[in-house]
């Protein structure tokens, strides 16, 4: 029997419906229903790995996390990585499928891929009970509907019942529902059957005359009024998400138990820039993304994050100035996965896998000893490791994490590794990963989410803590532990603010 529909759909991009999509999840979890997350169409730069090698966005492996299923490709058939402003990687069921350009993706592409869309969601229906489908962007970008399949073309071929989702902290909330719902054309307004205001602050009594005056205009009931919940800690994945982490520093502070000041240099093209999430939630650390080498230039640990565009990514390091900040830092330097890449000495694209078949070469920063080379197939694995004597962090320090990169990285005479790790599905075989200059103070690694794990997190902070000269930290966050009971924060919060009632009935179930 196939699985009964309910679709989260947002009047634009960034007002929560991955997050209430999660914490729905988390509800009918919690009532004994089989449910799965799914989304036709995801376009972002961050990922994670699922357990058989594939690729999906990062906010469907948290949803599956939340509906406590393994994540599958299934979950996010086509995912979109921007490589510029006008072209980028095609992602099917979780392996590359292609280069493609905005125009050629939107007018001819989406029609390609659609069938296998569709087949993935049928594959999770006949599995599940309930699909919880999330829209991206609004569904009445009406220059793109003709050719939209995450969105109302989707709703239909599921036969899912929709809730609308407006986010109140931007201002507008009333005119952004009432646009939304007058640009569908009436199938589609058939199929909204409410709507919820989000992120709200404030006395509710105050928002009451507004929300009833919508409802009259709509024809369709407020299923709720969800207040801001502080201090959430479960990652954002698209770029409105990375605009509010450009920050300075909170203080200038020189007393040796100030917090620890970790400065990402925002390339870009980075990709999973929740990698350093878990850092910004330790009460001792202070993470901000800097443009600037100036501005970074107080930084205790310097990161270059991962990049869909290494090598232009390379050129921009340079071209702004941060190779002269990172040759004369005192203090730890740090690459994940493409920064990782670009630490070595050479990074090279013979078959023009960046570039569109046009081979390349860019000299690296020259800080680690390694050379990486371009290519076709992309390495997509959970893995598990230790980190080797060299790196100075206490007890040779277990992580956990997942790698996804299209470089293999070769080691010049005297290289020593960061960690030791072996990937999920070859339990007998250790491999060599990152490196880890002489100093002890420069290391890259291919991991991504290597800072979630708490007991690496809590070595490397102590660890950088006395390498720059402060005090130990004081307290520490407890981010792993606390996981699943930040999801059912969310999902507790979430209850008391809708009217369950009547999404479960929309639900089916």
């Amino acid at each position: 029997m196939s699985a009964k529909a309910l679709m989260v759909l947002g009047t634009a991009s960034h007002v929560g419906k991955s997050l209430i999509t999660a914490g729905l999840g988390r509800i009918f979890s919690d009532d004994g229903i089989s449910v799965a997350p799914f989304k036709a169409q995801n376009m972002s730069l961050n990922s994670a790995a699922t357990p058989d090698g594939r690729e999906i966005g990062r906010a469907q492996a948290l949803q599956a996390e939340a509906c406590r299923v393994t994540p599958c490709a299934e979950m996010n058939p086509v995912l979109i990585k921007p490589s510029s402003d006008t072209g980028s990687q095609i992602v099917l069921l979780g392996r590359v499928w292609g280069q493609v350009t905005a125009s050629d993706y939107h007018l001819r592409r989406v029609e390609d891929l659609f069938p296998s869309v569709v087949e993935s969601y049928q594959t999770l229906a006949a599995r599940f009970d309930l699909i919880l489908l999330e829209g991206a962007g609004s569904p009445a970008e009406i220059n793109l509907r003709k050719h939209d399949i995450v969105n109302m073309r989707m709703a239909h071929a599921a036969d899912a019942a929709c809730l609308l989702v407006a986010d109140i902290d931007r201002g507008g909330v009333f005119a952004s529902l009432l646009g939304t719902i007058e640009l569908l054309e009436p199938e589609d307004r058939a199929r909204i059957r409410g709507f919820v205001i989000n992120k709200f602050r404030g006395d509710v009594e105050l928002l009451r005359p507004g929300v009833i005056m919508i409802e009259q205009r709509l024809g369709i009931p407020c299923a709720g009024v969800v207040h801001h919940l502080r201090d959430l800690g479960l990652e954002e994945e698209d770029g409105v998400a990375m605009e509010d982490r450009r920050r300075a520093w909170p203080e200038s502070s020189p007393m040796p138990d100030r917090r620890l000041r970790i400065g990402v240099i925002a390339v870009p093209h980075m990709a999973n820039f929740t990698d350093f999430d878990a850092l910004a939630a330790e009460p001792s650390v202070s993470v901000a993304f800097f443009e600037d080498p100036v501005e970074a230039a107080t930084a205790d640990v310097i990161v270059l994050p991962g990049s869909k565009q290494t090598l232009d990514d390379l050129q921009w390091v340079r071209a702004r100035g941060f190779a002269e900040l990172l040759e004369r830092h005192e203090g730890i330097v740090i690459g994940i996965c493409g920064g990782f890449q670009m630490l070595g000495l050479s990074v090279d694209d013979p078959a023009g896998v960046e570039s569109g078949g046009l081979a390349r070469s860019v000299v690296g920063l020259g800080m680690l000893p390694v050379r990486t080379t371009m290519l076709g197939e992309k390495t997509v694995r959970r893995v598990w490791g230790r980190t080797e004597p060299r790196t100075e962090l206490s007890n040779s320090a277990a992580f956990s994490g997942y790698e996804i990169h299209m470089g293999e990285t070769a080691y010049e005479v005297g290289a020593e590794p960061f960690a030791t790790i072996r990937r999920e599905g070859d339990s007998a075989n250790d491999l060599m990963d990152g490196a880890v200059a002489d100093s002890g103070r420069v290391f890259g690694s291919y991991v991504h989410g290597l800072f979630d794990d708490d007991t690496f997190r809590h070595s490397f902070l102590d660890f950088a803590r006395q390498r720059c000269g402060l005090a130990p930290a004081g307290t520490n966050a407890n981010i792993t532990a606390e996981r699943e009971a930040r999801l059912d924060r969310w999902a507790d919060h979430l209850r008391a603010s809708i009217d369950l009632r009547l999404i479960r009935e929309w639900a089916g179930v």
